[in-house]
């Protein structure tokens, strides 16, 4: 199962008035483990940023100037997400801005059913407890100390860290199952199937052990379980 933990920074709160997306960063987990690819990009929002936005990445106008635009990146974003699922922080903030620069860049919007939302995780699993980023790094102990100023890349990394802490560690399909369930049914079927080792392992029984074993399932006689495995 293939999974993109993805943020993104803008020049405010809503594309319908004019917001654009300034940067996003991306994380790739396959089977809820970090593979190490990575989607970064800053992107020119094609108008002045606010000192607000600026207070809160700072990302100017400068910086972002010769940085290309959403139009001539967008491709290259898509095919790096493929279908694989988006895990975000507030997913409604971040999808709304995505679908408006694909729209605007003529290329094919990403359905919102695609996106996992670790804040309604968060809100679910902690009801009525702090959910932002930085209050969940605090409660599970992962360090954030990088993050004086909001950046999609770093953020994704520390998102990738949370998500799996919310789902159950960084490794939640090794969780055993309660005693008479079939299992997780949106396990992939590559996990539920053992196959043979290459091969086998070493004996570590003696001779004597062997003999000695081989004496002790003929005295048992012909019908006994022990004699199929002979």
């Amino acid at each position: 199962m293939r999974e993109i933990v993805l943020d993104t920074e803008t020049t405010g709160f809503d594309p319908e008035t004019g917001d654009r997306i300034v940067e996003i960063g991306a994380v790739e987990l396959m089977r809820h483990v970090p593979t190490g690819r990575t989607y970064h990009q800053y992107i020119n929002p094609e108008r002045a940023m606010p000192e607000e936005a600026f207070q809160v990445h700072g990302l100017g106008d400068d910086f972002l100037r010769d940085k290309p635009v959403f139009r001539d990146v967008g491709q290259a974003f898509l095919e790096f997400v493929g279908d694989a699922k988006l895990v975000i922080h507030n997913a409604a903030f971040d999808m709304k801005f995505l679908n408006a620069e694909l729209g605007w860049s003529g290329l094919p919007r990403i359905d919102y059913d695609r996106a996992v939302d670790t804040l309604e995780i968060a809100r679910k699993k902690f009801p009525g407890s702090p959910a932002s980023l930085d209050a969940l790094c605090r409660r599970y102990g992962i360090d954030n100390s990088a993050r004086t100023l909001h950046g999609a890349l770093l953020d994704s990394e520390i998102l990738a860290e949370v998500y799996l802490e919310l789902i159950g560690g960084r490794q939640p399909d090794l969780v055993l199952a309660p005693a008479g369930s079939q299992g997780r049914s949106d396990q992939p079927a590559e996990l539920t199937r053992t196959g043979a080792r290459p091969r086998g392992l070493p004996g570590r029984l003696t001779d004597k052990e062997r003999k000695a074993h081989d004496a002790f399932v003929a005295d048992m006689g012909e019908k006994a379980l022990w004699a199929r495995f002979s």
